[in-house]
């Protein structure tokens, strides 16, 4: 069954795209490469990391545990963005379209490779955000190596959610995510809001009733067969 909804479905609407804005110069800033994020945020990353190190003020247990806890708190704050913000339903004609322009239309073009990531106009302005409010919550010494975690956990969300509709998973645990994913797209996309970890939808049970098994590469095809 799994196999089938993963392989099957994810090719509906293959490569097929809508414009959202009669202006082709609006629309090009919503279609963005994948490597996109990496250029952008990698830096940014390291630049944290150094931060967080070079005046000797935080050890380094301390600073791999800072990291670690922003990681989480970011698949904390996608789980919640994803459940909240993106699958709100708004009654207003407007407030559709918003919605549409936001997360609705990589439900109706999931194979769209242009549109999963998140687009820089969004992301980054987001991440200022993240950041003041971040350091007025822990403070300048602890939030440097605290939100390189978070922006990696960021970094990691975008680019599961890519491989989970474009890329091939050779591994078990690249399988599960892909089609655990996949019964969000295709079976109740009230369930399964987890991408890069299914952590928080187990946390507050909006994990599917029919979870796939880890299963390897291998038994994937024989049973396939």
């Amino acid at each position: 069954m799994f196999e089938e909804l993963t392989m099957a479905n994810y090719i509906s609407n293959k490569d097929e795209s809508v414009p959202m804005f009669e202006s082709k110069w609006l629309d090009r800033l919503t279609h963005m490469h994948p490597i996109t994020p990496l250029v952008i945020y990698l830096p940014v990353i390291f630049y944290f990391v150094y931060q967080g190190f070079a005046g000797h003020q935080i050890g380094l247990f301390a600073g791999m545990g800072l990291f670690a806890a922003g990681m989480l708190i970011w698949s904390f704050t996608e789980y919640l963005l994803h459940r909240f913000v993106f699958h709100y339903q708004p009654s207003s004609r407007w407030g559709k379209w918003v919605h549409f322009v936001f997360h609705g239309v990589h439900h109706d073009y999931p194979r769209d490779s242009t549109r999963l990531v998140m687009a820089p106009v969004v992301s980054i302005p987001l991440a200022f955000l993240f950041y003041f409010f971040f350091h007025a919550l822990v403070g300048a010494v602890l939030v440097p190596p605290f939100f390189a975690g978070f922006i990696f956990g960021y970094l990691c969300y975008d680019m599961i959610h890519y491989a989970t509709h474009h890329l091939p998973m050779h591994n078990r645990v690249g399988l599960w995510l892909k089609q655990y994913h996949a019964l969000h797209h295709y079976q109740d996309d009230d369930l399964s809001y987890g991408v890069s970890s299914p952590l928080w939808d187990y946390v507050f049970h909006t994990q599917p009733q029919q979870v796939p098994r880890f299963r390897s590469v291998s038994n994937r095809a024989e049973t396939s067969a």
